[in-house]
């Protein structure tokens, strides 16, 4: 089974979100939790445990709840206030200039402070969110577009590049053996780009849960 992100979440309620980032346990290469935004203005982001998923295709994936059983999960984001006399408020306020306009997770207040959203990634487990780079060693190599998991146990066994890597519309298929680390929404590899280009392409089989 394969997690695809940007997709289409569909509930049993027949409403609708989209998987937005995969949270990971990078001891034992186990995604534990899916992201999910719902739809609306808003926009509010939940973590759903990997095992309310039904099944998945590489535009939508079905879990096994109610879009109210949803918004009774854990938050992804929790907005906090940070004031000028924290430490982290220099930080968060040149990442907002950066931003250009100060759009939400960071909203300024004058000098008096600003709301930062704070992702609620649970102790020693990682997030990869939709588009997260991918390095070789020599250099990057193009975007995370979704994992392919053992529905039996949910270890990932590969990461796959589908948009925007160096060989066009063609799958690469990434063994999780050949991940060095992930830090900061990066996926580093233990391979240039010469060995990953000689592959051969796993078929991505979306079957069932």
């Amino acid at each position: 089974m394969d997690i695809p992100l940007n997709a289409e979440v569909k509930f049993t309620d027949d409403t609708h979100g989209r998987s937005i980032c995969i949270i990971i346990n990078p001891i034992h290469n186990e995604i534990t939790h899916l992201v999910v935004e719902t739809k609306g203005i808003l926009g509010l982001e939940y973590m759903v445990p990997i095992d309310r998923i039904i099944s998945s295709t590489p535009h939508q994936i079905q879990l096994r709840c109610t879009h109210k059983d949803l918004v009774n999960m854990e938050s992804f984001v929790s907005s906090q206030f940070v004031g000028p006399e924290d430490s982290e408020y220099r930080y968060y306020q040149s990442i907002s200039e950066i931003e250009d306009g100060y759009h939400w997770p960071y909203t300024t207040q004058e000098d008096y402070g600003m709301y930062v959203g704070i992702e609620q990634i649970p102790h020693d487990e990682l997030g990869i969110h939709r588009g997260a780079h991918v390095e070789a060693t020599d250099g990057r190599i193009g975007r995370v577009d979704e994992f392919i998991v053992h529905p039996e146990n949910n270890y990932i066994s590969h990461l796959v590049l589908r948009e925007g890597h160096l060989w066009g519309k063609k799958d690469v298929t990434i063994p999780v053996t050949d991940i060095k680390r992930i830090a900061d929404d990066v996926v580093y590899l233990k391979l240039d780009k010469q060995t990953i280009k000689h592959m051969p392409s796993i078929p991505v089989r979306r079957s069932d849960r």
